[in-house]
Formats: structure tokens, sequence, C-alpha cells
């Protein structure tokens, strides 16, 4: 058993896939928790993501100290869509979506995936860079996909589980890491944590 800190139906999903056991270890403050995903200036997608998945680690294991649980290892992850240098989180609103698939229409970007796992004092790392490009997009493609609201939460404002797969014209790397807990970086952390034995 593990404990799970992350908000994401998705997660929760692949890790049900893997047949791995976890118990949510929730923020008792959403927007707390959204703070730690600040952007500095000048930062790199990968070193941006590598430094969330850490932050997001740090604040469950205290989390899980503050609430004297039974100890067992804790995994967090964090997934951010890069165009360039350029980092694109979750989306303000409807227009901050709809600009961000713009950008993205026609063109390749990165889906990178952190994940982090602490059992006791060992804590142990793994990131997913994959590339997806989208088709070209015209306004009523986007229009649609805006009122949908598959958008919202969404880094680089879309869900390649859910509609805008139709967008994607080529990825090369990690389907689940692009959805966002890579399986073969997250079973390979967790026989590390002695969670999963070797096949």
């Amino acid at each position: 058993m593990i404990y799970l800190a992350s908000q994401s139906p998705r997660r929760r999903q692949l890790l049900d896939q893997l047949g791995v056991r976890y118990t949510l270890l929730l923020p008792d403050d959403a927007d707390a928790a959204e703070a730690l995903e600040a952007v500095r200036p000048g930062e790199a997608p990968a070193a941006y993501v590598r430094r969330v998945t850490r932050l997001k680690l740090d604040d469950a294991v205290r989390r899980l100290r503050e609430r004297a649980w039974p100890p067992a290892p804790v995994l967090c992850a964090d997934t951010t869509v890069a165009l360039g240098r350029d980092i694109l989180g979750k989306p303000a609103d409807a227009a901050d979506a709809a600009a961000m698939l713009r950008r993205l229409a026609g063109a390749t970007h990165r889906v990178i995936t952190a994940v982090a796992v602490q059992a006791g004092d060992a804590r142990h790392e793994a990131v997913s860079d994959s590339r997806v490009r989208f088709a070209p997009l015209d306004e009523r493609d986007i229009a649609a996909y805006i009122a949908g609201g598959e958008w919202e939460g969404k880094a680089g404002a879309y869900a390649i589980q859910g509609q805008a797969a139709a967008f994607v014209e080529h990825i090369s790397g990690s389907h689940s890491g692009i959805v966002g807990l890579p399986l073969f970086e997250t079973a390979r952390l967790l026989r590390q944590a002695g969670v999963l034995r070797d096949a």
C-alpha cells in the first residue's frame, strides 16, 4: 500500500492498472497546493516539473507526519506542457485555454511528467519526457473543444485521454506519461521502494 498525494483521477486509474493499492493523501487547502506550481522567471520546463514534484512530496510527507497515519511510501507527480522553453500550465480561463490551443496547433510540444516516491528516508525520482504533435486546428475546432470544458485544470489546456486525442497526429514517448503518470518509470520507482516485486 502507498499514499497517493494527487487529486488527479487519471493518476488513480493508472495506479489501478499497475495493481497498486493506495490511500489518498490530499492537502487540506487546495489553493495552497496550487501555489506550489508557480513558475520561476527563466525556469526551464524539466527543472520546473522536477522542483514542483519535490515540493509536493515534501508537503505530502509533512502532512503524513502531522496526521500520524501509519507509515507507507508516498507518491507524487506533476505534469507540464512545454512549447520550446515556454511552460503552458493550467489555463486561467476559456480565453487563456483557446490561446494555448492556437499555439499548440500544427506544432510539436513536450509533455514532461516527474514522479517521486519517498519510502522512509529514501527518495526515488524519475522524469518522462514525451513529444506530441498536434494537427493544424481551425477556430471551430478550438471553440468546440473549449465549449466542452475538458480544458479546465489541464496543463496545456487539453487531456490526451479525452476528445483532444483527435488533435494528435503523432506521439513519441510515454502515453501514460502524457496522461499524467508514466507507468514504466512509476513501476521502477515502486520496485525500488519495495512496493512492487520484479516480474
